[in-house]
């Protein structure tokens, strides 16, 4: 597998591969609006013009198989409005540096179990000056949730992020 980083500047060049990857694996509940593509390529967009956004593409033979992106939580943050678990306030403090939100993480069905998840997991977070990390995961996927956990994850409560939007999991993982 061959991984591709990119920067903000850069997601003009590998946008298309992410919808690509997107719509193949959300092809059943496209029509559901939260999981249309049209609201991932926003909710993507709104992540590459927030600081230290990044993505890593994974290629296989030449076809995009899987890919993950985020950016750093800043002080005004929405990620921690949906919140609706009591947790201490200092969980949730954004600084601007604190907390690199990892938004989606992808791969398509068969490269799962192979490792190639972790693979783009781990080049996404190399070098990040962050002190953590958090992602959500679908409360409906419990499977998913025990493979974050066994990555060294840990659950701080549940989070609806959208009203239209699934129940999730907000996850932590220490950078350092």
């Amino acid at each position: 597998m061959q991984l591709e980083r990119r920067d903000a500047d850069g997601l003009k060049e590998i946008r298309p591969q992410l919808l690509e990857v997107y719509a193949g694996i959300y092809a059943d509940r496209l029509h559901e609006e939260f999981h249309s593509v049209e609201r991932f390529d926003e909710r993507l967009g709104w992540n590459a013009g927030v600081p230290g956004f990044a993505a890593v593409v994974g290629h296989l033979h030449g076809r995009p198989i899987g890919y993950a992106y985020g950016c750093t939580l800043q002080p005004t943050t929405r990620w921690w409005k949906g919140l609706r678990t009591a947790v201490p306030a200092d969980a949730i403090r954004e600084t601007g540096n604190r907390t690199f939100a990892l938004s989606e993480l992808m791969v398509v069905e068969e490269v799962r179990g192979t490792g190639t998840a972790r693979q783009i997991h781990d080049e996404l977070l190399r070098g990040r000056p962050e002190d953590r990390v958090t992602l959500l995961v679908e409360r409906e996927h419990p499977k998913v949730r025990r493979l974050y956990e066994s990555w060294g994850y840990a659950q701080l409560g549940e989070v609806l992020p959208f009203p239209d939007a699934p129940l999730y999991d907000a996850m932590i993982l220490p950078l350092r």
